[in-house]
């Protein structure tokens, strides 16, 4: 589904569960990377797991993620994803 609607629908960001069934969140990103590649769109997908181990934000980098969230989300390190990868629109 993730991989459906970011064909449909241009978010600004994507947080995207590492453990899904079906299409883990690498094969997922590997798809919305491999859609982007003739064009000059790039979303943010921001990685989600509760596997901490060392390794695993790289492993999620090189899997084409933008960054890395580990579980239990805190509100503090969404703030700063969101600030970071979301661009403020003008009113």
């Amino acid at each position: 589904e993730a991989v459906d609607m970011a064909g449909k629908i241009q978010y600004d960001i994507v947080f995207m569960d590492v453990q899904m069934p079906e299409m883990d969140g690498y094969e997922a990103t590997g798809v919305i990377r491999k859609s982007e590649e003739d064009s000059d769109a790039h979303i943010p997908i921001i990685a989600l797991t509760a596997d901490a181990m060392q390794g695993v934000r790289e492993q999620c980098i090189e899997a084409g993620m933008d960054n890395y969230i580990p579980k239990p989300i805190r509100t503090e390190d969404v703030i700063k994803i969101l600030e970071k990868y979301v661009k403020k629109q003008e009113k």
